[in-house]
């Protein structure tokens, strides 16, 4: 088992870095398009499908250097990492494009979606439109939005390690 660590580690970290950049790449590409405070579904499904991509390439590296056999906790494991990773990273580059790039970018993403929330819901009164802004300003702060985040990617990470290990596993003979 000793064997397998480093490889897992350095699996994890090349591929942790490897979704970084393409992540922070889609993500400079909706900035200079001023699309990333829109938070579009689309976009959504495009990161979700970048993960997606990149977790299944490195199982199956993996497997390839463990002589074509892959456990389902290792690819959890492995799942699970390169997620951690990008999701730190990831917290780092939004810290960065809210407080460096583009400081009114929460200004603008919640002016947005309230104004989006007005076109579905004409009926809304401003005062309940002040109030889901006071609520949204909240769960906007660094913090909170940081801890979203790594907990939004690991839990995806995870799901995505489960379906993808339950496809490319393959025990190894006893």
């Amino acid at each position: 088992m000793e064997n397998t660590s480093p490889s897992l580690k350095t699996t994890i970290i090349t591929y942790g870095l490897i979704l970084s950049a393409i992540s922070i790449a889609f993500n400079l590409m909706l900035y200079f398009l001023d699309m990333h405070y829109q938070q579009s579904q689309m976009a959504g499904i495009v990161g979700i499908v970048i993960m997606i991509g990149v977790l299944l390439y490195a199982f199956i590296d993996h497997k390839k250097q463990q002589e074509g056999f892959l456990s389902l906790s290792e690819t959890l494991k492995i799942g699970l990492g390169i997620s951690a990773l990008a999701g730190l990273i990831g917290v780092v580059y939004t810290f960065v494009l809210t407080e460096v790039l583009d400081p009114g970018m929460m200004e603008k993403a919640l002016d947005f979606q309230l104004e989006k929330m007005r076109m579905d819901n004409p009926e809304l009164t401003q005062e309940q439109l002040d109030g889901i802004r006071s609520m949204q300003e909240k769960f906007s702060t660094p913090l909170i939005r940081s801890a979203f985040q790594i907990i939004g990617s690991l839990f995806i990470g995870f799901i995505i390690s489960l379906i993808g290990g339950l496809i490319v596993k393959k025990s190894r003979p006893e």
